[in-house]
């Protein structure tokens, strides 16, 4: 049975989110002079880092809402008891910073363009709406996506099975003709294809040796793989095409 539509996720597949976000909190953190209060800016970016992955995974688990995860990574972040409208301004102070360095992926615009007359195309993400049509919208990419699904609006995040079949309602093809990519190998890739989606994780690092594969996903380096993996009869055993 043949791929009829790509799902994509955004934050560090189709946008380099990883890039911006530490440019971003770099250039806040000067402005606001708190680089002083770190053993150097990378010491700060770390522990930015840390604090979003803890509270992501709250907001990821249906602990707490969108907003308030970003509230709360502002509060243990500067290990201060702000209201909610002070954490919302530092945050978007932050955002400010953050947003001037946004940017696709140089690998992104070409496969879009050589999957556009093949495949139809989606977005799965646990973000929000409000955020990726945005973002989405500033990329220059948002009219290549018949449909843009997020979790914030769902109800429900990756990896659960309800989240990917959601964007296969959407689009209304059953999971086995429908492709999802993904940079996270555990949300993206074995969520995906324990839902019965062909699976793709883009490991843009390159393989690193500490980061094992889980079963189920197929990998590649480069978004320039994934056509050819899109063709190949991949299910039934074909090879991935990372090297």
């Amino acid at each position: 049975m043949s791929i009829r539509a790509v799902v994509w996720d955004v934050d560090d597949t189709l946008f380099d989110y990883s890039t911006a976000d530490r440019e971003g909190i770099r250039a806040h953190l000067a402005a606001e002079s708190l680089l002083d209060r770190f053993d150097g800016a990378e010491q700060a970016l770390a522990y930015w880092k840390d604090v979003t992955e803890l509270h992501w995974a709250r907001f990821a688990a249906g602990e707490t809402s969108y907003e308030d995860q970003r509230r709360d990574r502002v509060r243990t972040f500067l290990g201060q008891s702000l209201t909610d409208a002070e954490a919302d301004a530092w945050f978007e102070r932050y955002l400010a910073h953050y947003e001037t360095a946004w940017a696709l992926f140089p690998d992104v615009l070409p496969v879009l363009d050589a999957l556009a007359a093949s495949h139809r195309h989606a977005v799965l993400s646990n973000s929000s709406l409000t955020v990726q049509d945005r973002k989405l919208r500033a990329l220059g990419v948002h009219h290549r996506f018949e449909t843009i699904l997020c979790a914030a609006e769902l109800g429900v995040s990756k990896p659960q099975a309800r989240a990917f079949l959601a964007a296969c309602e959407a689009l209304s093809l059953p999971p086995h003709e429908v492709a999802y990519v993904g940079d996270h190998p555990e949300i993206d890739g074995r969520g995906a294809a324990e839902a019965g989606l062909l699976s793709v994780w883009i490991d843009r690092a390159g393989g690193s040796a500490t980061v094992v594969v889980p079963p189920g996903p197929y990998r590649i380096a480069s978004l320039s793989e994934l056509p050819a993996l899109l063709r190949a009869d991949t299910r039934f055993g074909a090879p991935s095409t990372f090297g």
